[in-house]
């Protein structure tokens, strides 16, 4: 079963519109939290959606531009680093999921969520599934579309705090980006809480 032919037995039960709904950036030292929500077409088919992990960085941002310029509606949202240190990253990760699907144009009668926690406060019924950004097309344009998002904007952060390297990193916790932290010490793009171990 392809990811399109997934989306297109649910849509069968139904519904007429229909938002996969997934994140990137959980697991970095820096930066926001982002997510995405997308409804597709399901009859008008993207080819090579798949888990954003699972495709080249050239490939992700070659999706992104026919995801944005093909989908229905989209919606790509954050959650900051004040409000990971805050609340913690998986409640920043459900509020930047919550702010993508109510950022939506079309307001869809399903959310279909990467993952098994459901955002709170959802406006819309939503159903959990388990390594959803390969099994379903909308959820796996929604993952190139948070990824892809994210990624640029680590890029400007590039620009703005050279000495980190973020462009070769994203803020992830490579063994460079640990030594460069403890050589600079933090940055205000920083995860607070996830330092507390490396300096």
């Amino acid at each position: 079963m392809t990811n399109y032919e997934y989306d297109r037995l649910i849509y069968r039960e139904g519904y007429k519109y229909i938002c996969g709904v997934d994140e990137a950036g959980r697991g970095p030292l820096a930066g926001p939290v982002f997510a995405a929500a997308v409804i597709l077409n399901p009859s008008d088919e993207i080819h090579g959606l798949n888990d954003s992990k699972k495709l080249s960085e050239q490939k992700r941002e070659a999706l992104f531009e026919i995801i944005t310029e093909k989908a229905v509606a989209y919606s790509v949202a954050s959650a900051s680093v004040e409000e990971i240190d805050e609340i913690n990253i998986l409640n920043a990760t459900m509020l930047a999921m919550k702010r993508a699907v109510d950022g939506l144009k079309i307001k869809p009668e399903l959310a279909l969520i990467d993952g098994n926690r459901e955002p709170e406060n959802l406006d819309v019924p939503s159903q959990l599934i388990i390594k959803g950004d390969t099994l379903s097309a909308c959820i796996g344009a929604a993952s190139i579309l948070a990824k892809v998002s994210r990624d640029r904007l680590m890029r400007e952060m590039d620009k703005e705090y050279p000495c980190y390297q973020f462009s070769k990193h994203k803020g992830y916790g490579t063994a460079l980006h640990i030594s460069l932290l403890r050589e600079y010490g933090c940055s205000p793009i920083h995860r607070r809480s996830f330092l507390t171990k490396i300096i």
